[in-house]
């Protein structure tokens, strides 16, 4: 079980006094080294985690606040709906963005990350879209309740909802085409 660097640290200060006071290569600067690289190694993992489920956790936020004045499932067209609202949520900006553009120079990152987005998920739309599966009541009031947290998403079911209307069911997290 790794420890924490902060605990190494406390160890090694009631140990020997301060912990300045050590040798380059005796055994307690290597343990302290060992568990700033550990340290440092979860954190950046963790970072990485958190950024890959970002864009999941955005659709969720926008899914629990479209939801929030709805007591009634929803049907297969509200659901489609639902999600080309959400596909072209930020069109506003980017055309705003092709206007302020001077004829002839290229487009923005903020532009060009905007198209990026709307292709990915126009191309997610026509081979399955993942979302909760808001045509069943309880799944519907689990995500009004729900906390904002990655964690809180375990318990709702969710469903891949194609163009054509045709739905799958599916997991939690995502994966592939599951």
């Amino acid at each position: 079980m790794p420890v924490a660097l902060h605990k190494v640290q406390k160890h090694i200060s009631k140990k020997r006094g301060a912990a300045d006071a050590l040798h380059e290569n005796s055994r307690d600067a290597r343990r302290l080294r060992r568990a700033g690289h550990r340290d440092d190694r979860l954190s950046r993992h963790a970072s990485m985690t958190l950024k890959a489920r970002q864009p999941y956790t955005d659709r969720i936020e926008f899914f629990h606040d479209a939801v929030q004045s709805i007591d009634q499932p929803l049907t297969d067209a509200d659901l489609t709906e639902l999600v080309t609202r959400f596909i072209n949520r930020d069109t506003e900006e980017l055309t705003q963005l092709q206007q302020e553009r001077r004829k002839g120079r290229p487009p923005t990152r903020r532009e060009e990350a905007l198209k990026q987005r709307l292709q990915t998920e126009e191309k997610e739309f026509k081979t399955g879209f993942w979302m909760p599966d808001l045509t069943e009541e309880d799944v519907l009031f689990a995500l009004k309740r729900w906390n904002g947290q990655w964690s809180g998403l375990s318990t709702l079911k969710f469903l891949r909802l194609f163009q054509g209307g045709n739905k799958q069911a599916s997991s939690f997290p995502p994966k592939g085409a599951s």
